[in-house]
Parts: C-alpha cells; sequence; structure tokens
C-alpha cells in the first residue's frame, strides 16, 4: 500500500515552496526532498501591514514540527534539485533532528546544494545573530558525569533552522551519489526498493526518481521539469524529441507525482526572451547606467552566466560583469569538474574571438587552455568567463567601481530579503535611469516577490507574465520602508566592556581548567613503570619521606634528617603534628583530606614519557605503594598509542586529495577569518529607500508552461496521478485537462498540506517460496528481460518458517480432466495408458510488427508494411528461392493471424513470431 502525504509544497496551497513529501510504501518510510522556506520573510513594503498580520507566527512553523518529529524515523532520503527549494533544510534535520537515514542524489546536485546553503546560512549569520538556546541537559557542568549523553540538540531560540557551515559540510558529505539511469537496489529495511535517478532538466543534475517496489509498482517523482534544451543543460529525458515521444523506461507509471504550477501559464517564447534581456542590458549600460540582477548562488545563474559571457564575446563589450557572492569561485571550480553532467551547446561551442574553426583558432584557443593550467581543459575553455569578476560583498565591489561606473550587477539571493542583493537594491533604486532585473519570482513574503508583484499589476492584462508576452520595464516611484540587518564592530565603551567580559570568561575557564586538572591529579592512581627493587625502595623512601621526612636508610640507622625534625616542630607549633600528608600544593594546604586514601605529595614534579629528565610525578596512596606489572597476561604490554596513530593514518590515506585540499582551504579560510574577525554586534536599522529606478520582468526560470505539462502528462499515461506543487487554479486547470482525454486515468488526487492519500487499499500481496524441486522442473522461458515460467504445485507451511513453501504436486496426485471418461482399472484394455490433459501453451507479449520485419531482413526474408496492420512477407528475390508468400495480421485481442501457402517462408515466419513471444506452458 501507498500513502503520500505533503509536509509542505501542496497542492491548493497559497505557498507552493518549499517541498518536502513524505511517501511511505508498506512499512518503508520514504522523505523525497527536504527544502527551506525564506528565514528572512516580511510584509510586502508596497501594502500597509495590519496588526493582526505582525503578530502571526511564521509560515513554516507547522512544516518544521512536523518534520522535526518525523525525522527520526525516515527509512530513505531522495532529493532532485540542488537548490534552497528542494534540499536547504537537509542539514538542519541531519545534525539536528537525526535524519541519519540513508541519502541519494545525484554528484552535481550534492555540490550545489552544498553551495547553495552554505550561501544561505553565511548570509543570514552576517546579518543576524543566531543563538543556539541550549537545552537543560546541555547546561550541566562539563565535569558532571550525571549530565546524560545523549541529550537532545540545541534549538534556535528564533525558531530560524539556520545549520552552520560545518554542519552544512557534514551533511552533503554523507550524501550518497548516483548517475542518470544507474539502478540501486536498496538494503536493510529498504530492500526490494529499486531507485533510478533520470535527467529533469532545469538545474544542473536534476533528477526524476523511479521508484520500483515489487508489491506496489513503479512510482514517478517528476517535478520542476524542462523539456526545452538550453546553454548548458539538456531537457528532460522523459520527452525524447528526436522519437517524438515519452521514454520507455518512464511510460505508464503505476504513480505519476508531478507538479502543475504552471499549467495555467503560457511562457513566451526562449528567442524572444533572450533578445529582451540583451536589449535591455546594452541600453542600460550604453546610457553610462547600470543593472541589478538578483540571482541564486548555484543552479539558474549558470544560464545566465553562458548567455551573458556569449554576447559579451559577440559584442566586444568591456563593461564589467560583477558577481557579489561568497561561494561564487567554488562554484564555478565544481561546475568545471563535471562537464559530463552539462549539455546544449556549452560543450559545443567555441568561445574563441573570431568564431572560426580554422587552424589558427584552434592553436590560440589551446595556448589559451594551456595558460589556464590550474583548471581543467576543457572546463575552463568552455565555462572561463573572462569578464566575470568576483566580489564577497557590496564593500568590495565599491572599493573597485564606483557608483557612477556602468556596470551589470549579479548579486545574491534572487529573493533579496537578505544578502548583498538587499543592501545593493536600497541604494541602487534611488539612481534613475538604473534597471533592477528580475529573472524569477521568488517566494511568498519577500522584497523579490514584493517587486514582481508590483510590476505585474502594472501591467497590460494582455502583457502580463503568464499570458506569453514579454512586458515593458516600469518606472518606479514613491518611497518604502526596508529593516536592513548589519553587524558592526564594536567601538569605545561597548568594546571595552566586551573585552572585560571575555577577560573573566577566559579567567574563569582557566581556573575551570585548572581545578580539572587538580582534580584529575588527585583522582588518579601511579603508574609505575618499573619492578626493578631500586624504583621500589625509591617510592618506599619517597613515602616516608613525605610521612616523616625520612628515607629507609635513616630509618634503618636510627637517625633522622634536619629537615624532617624541622617539619615536625613546626607541626607541632600549629597543633598539626603527627599530620604530614597536608605538605604540598600551595593551593592544597589548607584543605584536610580523608586521611583513609592518601592522595598528597609533592605533585609539582615535571612528568616524562621516558624518564630522561628527572623523577616523574607520582601519586601514592597511603601508606601503601602499588606496585605494577609492566606486562599483561600474554607477556607484553600494548602499546595504545601507537594503534591510534596506526588508526589515524589509515584515515588519512583513505581520504581522497580533492577532499584533503578541501578541507585544507576551509580550515585555513575559518583561521582568517577567526583571526581578522574583530568583536562586533548585530543592529537592525529601519530606512527609507526613494524609487528612482526601472523596475522589468523576464522569465529565466528555465521550467515547462502549461502547454508542456498538459502534453507531456497524458503521454506518460499513468495509472494514478498526484498533483503538488501547485495552487489551487493550477491544479483544477491540470484536472480539467485530463478529464477530457478519454484514455487518461480518472484517480487524480491534489492533496492538501498534512493531508493523506492511501493508494492500493484493496490490494492484497503475499509472499510465497519456490522449493528447489519445483524450481529445477520449471522450463523458463525468456521475454525482454524478465524469465517466464508456468508453475503448478501444493501450498505446504513449515514449522521453521513464517512463509509458505510452494512444492511440487506428485503425479498420482494431478486429478484428470472432468471432461475426459477414463475407464476403471478392471476395464482398461491390455496394453492402454490411462488418459490424462493435454498441456496448452500460452504465449506472452505484444508483437510489434516493425520488429518482425528487421528480424526477417536479418535472415535474408524480405518483408513490407503495406497498412492496417497487415505485413507481406517473402516478396521480391525470396519468394522465388524459398517459395510463397505469407502475410501477417494483427487482430483484436492480440490474436495474429498467418495466410499463406504452406511453404518455407510460412515456417520462418511462424518461428520468428514465436521466439518474440514468451511460450509458456501449461
Amino acid at each position: 500500500m501507498i500513502t503520500f502525504t505533503p509536509l509542505s509544497g501542496a497542492a491548493r496551497s497559497s505557498r507552493t515552496t518549499p517541498l518536502s513529501y513524505l511517501l511511505q510504501i508498506d512499512d518503508v518510510r520514504i522523505l523525497i526532498d527536504c527544502g527551506s522556506p525564506d528565514w528572512a520573510p516580511e510584509p510586502s513594503p508596497f501594502e500597509q501591514s495590519t496588526p493582526e498580520s505582525e503578530n502571526q507566527p511564521p509560515a513554516w512553523t507547522e512544516y518544521v514540527e512536523t518534520l522535526e518529529k518525523l525525522a527520526p524515523t525516515i527509512d530513505l532520503v531522495l532529493l532532485s534539485h540542488g537548490d534552497l527549494a528542494h534540499s536547504g533544510l537537509y542539514p538542519w534535520a541531519y545534525s539536528r533532528w537525526g535524519l541519519k537515514a540513508p541519502a541519494y542524489t545525484t554528484l552535481p546536485v550534492q555540490a550545489m546544494g552544498r553551495i547553495a546553503v552554505t550561501e544561505d546560512v553565511e548570509g543570514l549569520r552576517d546579518e543576524e545573530e543566531v543563538i543556539d538556546q541550549p537545552t537543560e541537559a546541555s547546561g550541566n557542568d562539563e565535569g558532571d558525569s550525571d549530565a546524560p549523553r545523549d541529550s537532545p540538540p540545541p534549538k534556535s531560540s528564533t525558531g530560524k533552522c539556520i545549520a552552520t557551515v560545518i554542519e552544512v559540510q557534514d551533511a552533503f558529505d554523507s550524501l550518497n551519489t548516483l548517475r542518470y539511469s544507474q539502478p540501486t537496489h536498496l538494503q536493510g529495511k529498504c530492500q526490494g526498493l529499486t531507485i533510478t535517478p533520470f535527467n529533469a532538466g532545469h538545474t544542473l543534475g536534476g533528477t526524476i526518481w523511479k521508484i520500483r517496489s515489487p508489491s506496489s509498482g513503479t512510482i514517478m517523482y517528476a517535478v520542476d521539469m524542462n523539456h526545452m534544451k538550453e546553454r548548458h543543460l539538456d531537457g528532460t529525458v522523459l520527452m525524447r524529441q528526436a522519437a517524438g515521444g515519452i521514454f520507455e523506461p518512464l511510460a505508464r507509471p503505476d504513480l505519476l507525482i508531478t507538479d502543475a504550477e504552471r499549467a495555467p501559464v503560457i511562457t513566451s517564447r526562449r528567442k524572444d526572451r533572450d533578445a529582451a534581456l540583451i536589449d535591455t542590458i546594452t541600453s542600460t549600460l550604453s546610457s553610462r547606467s547600470s543593472l541589478l540582477l538578483p540571482c541564486d548562488s548555484s543552479t539558474r545563474i549558470l544560464e545566465l552566466l553562458v548567455l551573458l559571457d556569449q554576447h559579451w564575446n559577440f559584442s566586444r563589450l568591456r563593461y564589467p560583469i560583477c558577481l557579489l557572492s561568497r561561494t561564487g569561485r567554488e562554484m564555478l571550480t565544481f561546475v568545471r569538474s563535471m562537464m559530463e553532467w552539462l549539455g546544449g551547446t556549452i560543450s559545443k561551442e567555441d568561445v574563441g574571438e573570431e568564431g572560426t574553426n580554422s587552424r589558427q583558432n584552434q592553436n590560440a584557443n589551446k595556448r589559451r587552455r594551456d595558460d589556464d593550467n590550474d583548471e581543467d581543459a576543457l572546463g575552463a575553455f568552455a565555462l572561463r568567463f573572462k569578464h566575470l569578476e568576483f566580489f564577497p560583498n557590496p564593500q568590495a565591489l565599491l572599493q573597485t567601481y564606483s557608483s557612477k561606473d556602468p556596470k551589470l550587477i549579479l548579486a545574491v539571493p534572487a529573493s533579496l530579503s537578505h544578502g548583498p542583493s538587499r543592501h545593493l537594491f536600497t541604494d541602487f533604486a534611488a539612481v534613475p535611469d538604473n534597471v533592477v532585473l528580475l529573472t524569477v519570482r521568488s517566494e511568498d513574503g519577500t522584497l523579490g516577490r514584493a517587486l514582481f508583484d508590483k510590476w505585474d499589476s502594472s501591467q497590460r492584462p494582455e502583457d502580463k507574465w503568464d499570458k506569453g508576452k514579454i512586458g515593458r520595464n516600469v518606472m518606479m516611484d514613491g518611497s518604502i520602508k526596508l529593516k536592513i540587518g548589519r553587524k558592526v564592530p564594536l567601538t569605545g565603551l561597548e568594546l571595552e566592556l566586551y573585552q572585560q567580559k571575555e577577560q573573566a570568561a577566559r579567567d574563569k575557564e582557566a581556573a575551570h581548567q585548572a581545578n580539572l586538572a587538580r582534580n584529575q591529579r588527585m583522582l588518579e592512581a601511579d603508574e609505575d613503570d618499573s619492578d626493578s627493587d631500586s624504583d621500589s625502595d625509591a617510592e618506599e623512601d619517597e613515602v616516608r619521606e613525605a610521612l616523616g621526612g625520612e628515607s629507609m636508610d635513616n630509618v634503618e640507622d636510627g637517625t633522622s634528617t634536619d629537615a624532617g625534625e624541622k617539619k615536625s616542630k613546626r607541626k607541632e607549633e600549629k597543633g598539626m603534628d603527627g599530620v604530614d600528608w597536608l605538605d604540598g600544593d600551595e593551593g592544597l594546604t589548607k584543605q584536610l583530606l580523608s586521611f583513609d586514601i592518601y592522595l598528597k605529595g609533592n605533585v609539582s614534579k615535571s612528568t616524562s614519557f621516558f624518564k630522561s629528565s628527572g623523577q616523574s610525578q607520582r601519586f601514592r596512596m597511603f601508606p601503601y605503594v602499588d606496585k605494577k606489572r609492566r606486562v599483561d597476561e600474554y607477556g607484553e604490554t600494548v602499546d595504545v598509542g601507537m594503534w591510534l596513530r596506526k588508526g589515524k593514518a589509515l584515515e588519512e590515506e583513505a581520504e581522497s586529495e580533492d577532499v584533503k585540499d578541501y578541507k585544507r582551504r576551509l580550515a585555513e579560510e575559518d583561521a582568517k577569518k577567526a583571526i581578522k574577525e574583530t568583536p562586533s554586534k548585530f543592529v537592525t536599522n529601519e530606512i527609507e529607500v526613494q524609487l528612482a529606478c526601472r523596475l522589468l520582468f523576464i522569465d529565466m526560470e528555465g521550467l515547462n508552461d502549461g502547454r508542456a505539462v498538459k502534453t507531456i502528462v497524458p503521454q506518460v499515461n499513468p495509472r494514478k496521478m498526484i498533483i503538488i506543487h501547485a495552487p489551487a487554479a493550477a491544479s483544477d486547470s491540470l484536472i480539467e485537462s485530463c478529464k477530457n482525454i478519454r484514455s487518461m486515468t480518472k484517480d487524480i488526487f491534489a492533496p492538501e498540506v498534512g493531508e493523506s492519500i492511501q493508494i492500493g487499499q484493496q490490494t492484497n500481496s503475499f509472499s510465497i517460496n519456490i522449493s528447489d524441486e519445483l524450481l529445477a522442473s520449471l522450463k523458463i522461458s525468456r521475454f525482454e528481460d524478465n524469465e517466464i515460467a508456468y508453475v503448478r504445485g501444493l501450498v505446504a507451511a513449515h514449522p521453521t518458517s513464517t512463509i509458505p513453501t510452494l512444492e511440487p504436486i506428485s503425479s498420482s496426485a494431478i486429478p484428470l480432466d472432468p471432461g475426459s471418461h477414463t475407464q476403471p482399472l478392471d476395464q482398461r484394455v491390455l496394453g492402454s495408458r490411462a488418459k490424462l490433459p493435454m498441456p496448452h501453451s500460452t504465449m506472452i507479449g505484444e508483437l510489434k510488427l516493425t520488429a518482425l520485419k528487421s528480424r526477417l531482413a536479418s535472415i535474408g526474408v524480405q518483408a513490407e508494411l503495406i497498412g492496417e496492420g497487415v505485413l507481406i512477407c517473402g516478396t521480391s528475390a525470396s519468394s522465388d528461392t524459398l517459395g510463397g508468400t505469407v502475410a501477417v495480421r494483427k487482430l483484436a485481442k492480440g490474436r495474429i493471424e498467418l495466410e499463406g501457402s504452406v511453404s518455407e517462408v510460412y515456417y520462418i515466419v511462424r518461428r520468428e513470431i514465436y521466439n518474440l513471444h514468451a511460450l509458456v506452458a501449461a
């Protein structure tokens, strides 16, 4: 039985992102996608906010709470795209909620998802204070042995699930990566399931998941697809452009889970969109103005970079392209190492100056590739983007280019909710003739979505974004109020107070560590490394000296040292006669320890492992000195340190060089940040932004529009379908379109958030074992990738197994055909046999006349299709040599008719028809 529950991004919902769904197949719980919302929502600055809306809890509250409860029970995780909407919350769930189930995705999704989430969490942590609220257990002292070991992880006090950079790296490192069309047979609790990823388009490594279950059939999860070929990606494999149909391994699934967000949308032609984008950029830069293009950090930005680089090379523009992103260089480094995942024209284009294939240009391009010795040759050649400049923050951009210089700025994130794009917008929007160019609609509750709604409401009804037209730019006016978060360094009195607080904390920590070390010295026993008598005598002398100031030799001679006499005399004056064990550390002279266990002594001596310098540190128990053995039961002492060092060396050897280099760079960056970071605080200011720029939206999301969705889904022709990730109008539009198709299924579901859909609750599945005797007697026929046989046996239950076994039936137990009149034993004719029913054969498969024609041609029999499902075999020369012709007709209900004279051609055609089927004898 299949149970599907949307956790977020359901159908008939006003908020279609993020995407996260729970798919349960029998007792296996699968989490498909784990997206994160925008953690800095705000009401639209163009609308008047009400007190009721300000007091409402965040929209992600229910989603986060539900996923937190389900995370420990998940058995499998599948991620389809590498953006925040599909995989942004996975690091938090992995590190804080116990989502440790095996997770699968493609290699580009792993790399792009890591970059997208890293960029997002670093941007948020640089603008607001993220305090992890400690739990009750975490507040215990480190030395408290009663603290629980499995205490729950800390939670954010603001309700925002913003992971750390280390948690992001660890979470994405734990993912298992697959190749396209690579079937993976799962083990453990998921045994029996087979998952296969296919190309979905839209993003690098975007995946359509095909899940095969022996009890529930084939389930296909296909969201955010693009059937159109782009500059850096091929279209989805689901739609074969050359064959004009659906990819056969993905056709006719038992259940299709797909989105319908853009079902009512008509997208303009790609040629018109690219032309409008290029014309807007060229005209704005030519007028000495600048453009701000908000974009994401890893996925759709690649299409924009390739398009801009081609235009800059073709038009020989000299204006800078500035990318404001902390992870921009790292993202391109990953992409250059994954050229086999790219498609479109990026791997075929000639990026040379002249654009010809002459030998001179090839040699020049080869020299340029050789110069880029730090990158992969093909990757650096195809994706070098020589006009692109990287900046980590707006301050670095202003230090290089003034605000008056014309430039194209690509800033993250695309939602303008935080980060460089929001900070730039506050100053950028006040300059006349500047252009804010939007390419995505962003999530509800963000500044990017508010700007899109402002632009869309200013268009004529026939020019709106979903009508297939390119709208006009809008001149903005008025002012809006925005909250800007900043991290400012401390100065003056605040800095002094901070330093005093830090110094007090360091002193407290040092005292705490000293106390722990002192307690450790008091509680540990002496580890004696020697068995010799001289060592034992030295220990006894030391004990005597500590107790009475007398050595063993002095005791035997009946003498006493002057130091011992003076020490006894001082203690008699203090009224502490006989308490010689109080001498030692200054910090413990006033402590009165128990007389039963002697732990006090001269503990200030240096410690040496090899005892090469001075006497080693010793701890004694009163008044007995324990003599330790140097060997264990096997006559040798185990060197634990050697094994630890060996294990560490093996782990270091197991790590690849790339992982080592990446970790080393990450450690260096963390060290630089730790050194350069100054004491600072987070402040939030509400500023008034004057709007004087122009605003334009051009759809560059790279998704199927309504025409493509309504064409592809009926061709897939699923037996059942679930619609997700769509508002109510879009869901109704796709359902209505499918209802008008007679061959389309009528079992279409559109669940809301938290609503569970059960499929197959009336289906009964049973497990049975086939005995070895029965299996050896089967006559198995091959059909495509399957082996088929007719089985007839007796079900038997064994006490040693819970699964029944199918065993062969003896010949005497086979019932006779009721229609046959078998004579009694006494009435049989001498030498006659008992009458048994004759077995009948069943042919499994579907005859394709085109396949039969190809097989006949390979053995020298010519055949021609004459239409209406008729194939004439044995034409031309073959009819003269083999004699006669045969007509093969396909009739209704799987019947095949051969018409012709009895000849060699007839038997050849019949044999080939048999070979195209699986013959099962009953």
